[in-house]
């Protein structure tokens, strides 16, 4: 692949990466896990191949990543912000470059990829300005002894990541890891793992992060086991899907480590009876279809009051017939490709099955290849699978309901807790509706995708366990308190 850049040194160089792991020593072969070939979903094209990491590749990474982050904790704390400044300037010069990535390995469209990388700058500079912060707090204390409790690093951090935000959903975690002293342990997924791992691996080489601090290693669910499970891991950052992030939550949980799940979402969207419906049916359908749909902050329950249920359809239905898929590296299309077939089979076979419990389809539900419609469904009740599945495509199923009573009920009838939005004419009537809601997040006259690095983002229930990602959580996530107290002189004990 070719940077628009030219004149620019690509960061990502391939025939070094080819066939590797990033580690201690650079780019090296695995050492019992084989090597994936990483395809264009738009076209199936052959873009790169890398090394896969098992097991084995794992313990070696995490003991070396021990070995080394003693030093690097015990870095001044400027030497280690300006290590993520350089990442952001890297990361800023070779926009082109992780776009193309972005767009061409994982489907994404252009202002999407572009989007990415922006939220990815503001991780990195927010992470920037951590080392600089007051890390703890003078306590209360006997004459003669000093007392106070300061924030370290936890020591090694796994990184569990996903393909949809491959890049965004990797540095969330990373950077303020690194930045407040402690080593990485980065599984990508295999989906995207140069967008996801190689970029980032470059990124932090070029901009001077000691060896050993940075270990990339894409893998499979072998990979992602054997990084949770080893005993030089202090905390597994997860981000993915619930079955997966269950597996992940039990075998941290049993070795009593730190965990931060953030995991799926099957998210309402209200629309009152009061509602803007034409500003409601476009952020309804931007929300729904957004990056095919990939997306956990996904509109995935569109809950309309039945006052105002058929004109909301109408809308809806009209913004998914116009909007153009295709191939977003050589097309100007609102939606690309599905991430593979595994996932294209899941959402045909959900619309299919929600079709014969009952429902209709206002728009879409066709495909050529990978290459999804975005799908209105309506008549859709509690019990069809297109509202208790999380679908993770471009479909929107539409559930009419009575009231504002019976909207907050169907709202909350799921295990998943990440967001929620309720579009309306009165931001008192939505403030007072959002109360009722048990999800992380709610928006007021909004849709549900939004994050960025300065919020306290999470869910609950099955969306997560309750830790939150952004700058004023970092410190919370990434170190732990040690409380430690010196007296001027030493005293005989009462025995």
């Amino acid at each position: 692949m070719t940077p628009h850049t030219a004149s620019l040194t690509p960061l990502i160089d391939l025939a070094a990466a080819q066939h590797r792991l990033y580690t201690t020593d650079g780019w090296q072969p695995p050492a019992r896990g084989g090597t994936a070939d990483v395809l264009e979903p738009a076209t199936g094209h052959h873009l790169a191949t890398v090394g896969v990491a098992g097991p084995d590749d794992v313990h070696a990474a995490v003991a070396a990543a021990a070995a080394a982050q003693p030093a690097w904790g015990a870095t001044a704390p400027a030497q280690r912000a300006a290590v993520l400044r350089r990442a952001a300037l890297l990361l800023e010069e070779h926009t082109e470059e992780a776009v193309e990535w972005l767009v061409r390995e994982g489907g994404a469209v252009r202002p999407k990829a572009r989007h990415e990388v922006g939220s990815v700058l503001d991780e990195l500079w927010t992470a920037a300005a951590l080392p600089a912060q007051p890390h703890g707090e003078l306590l209360p204390d006997t004459a003669g002894r000093h007392s106070l409790a300061r924030r370290v690093p936890l020591g090694v951090v796994g990184v569990i990541s996903p393909w949809n935000f491959p890049l965004l959903l990797a540095v969330r975690a990373l950077a303020p890891a690194l930045a407040l002293g402690n080593a990485v342990v980065l599984k990508p997924d295999l989906n995207t793992p140069v967008s996801g791992g190689h970029l980032i691996a470059a990124l932090f080489a070029r901009a001077g992060l000691p060896a050993g601090l940075l270990h990339v290693l894409p893998g499979d669910a072998d990979a992602g086991r054997a990084l949770t499970a080893q005993p030089g891991v202090a905390m597994i950052a997860f981000t993915g899907s619930t079955a997966a992030g269950r597996e992940v939550g039990t075998v941290a949980g049993g070795a009593l480590k730190r965990v931060s799940l953030e995991l799926g979402g099957n998210n309402a969207y209200i629309v009152l009876d009061d509602a803007d419906l034409d500003a409601a049916a476009s952020a309804g359908a931007w929300g729904a279809f957004f990056h095919q749909g990939q997306v956990c902050m996904t509109a995935g329950r569109h809950i309309v009051l039945a006052a105002v249920a058929e004109e909301y359809l109408d809308r809806l239905a009209r913004h998914a017939d116009k909007l153009a898929v295709g191939d977003p590296w050589t097309d100007d299309v609102a939606l690309g490709p599905l991430i593979n077939e595994t996932q294209l089979h899941r959402v045909t076979g959900i619309v299919r099955d929600t079709l014969a419990a009952g429902a209709r389809l206002r728009a879409g539900g066709t495909h050529t290849g990978l290459f999804h419609r975005p799908t209105v469904l309506s008549d859709v009740t509690p019990d069809m699978p297109a509202f208790t599945e999380e679908i993770f495509g471009p479909v929107a199923p539409v559930v009419v309901v009575a009231d504002e009573a019976e909207a907050v009920a169907v709202a909350n009838r799921t295990a998943y807790g990440l967001v929620a939005a309720v579009q309306t004419g009165s931001a008192e009537r939505g403030l007072a509706l959002a109360g009722q809601l048990a999800t992380g997040i709610v928006h007021v006259n909004d849709q549900t995708i939004d994050d960025n690095a300065f919020v306290p983002f999470g869910g609950r229930g099955a969306s997560g366990n309750g830790s939150r990602h952004g700058a004023g959580q970092s410190w919370e996530e990434f170190t732990q308190w040690q409380w430690l107290t010196v007296r001027t002189t030493a005293l005989p004990s009462p025995f």
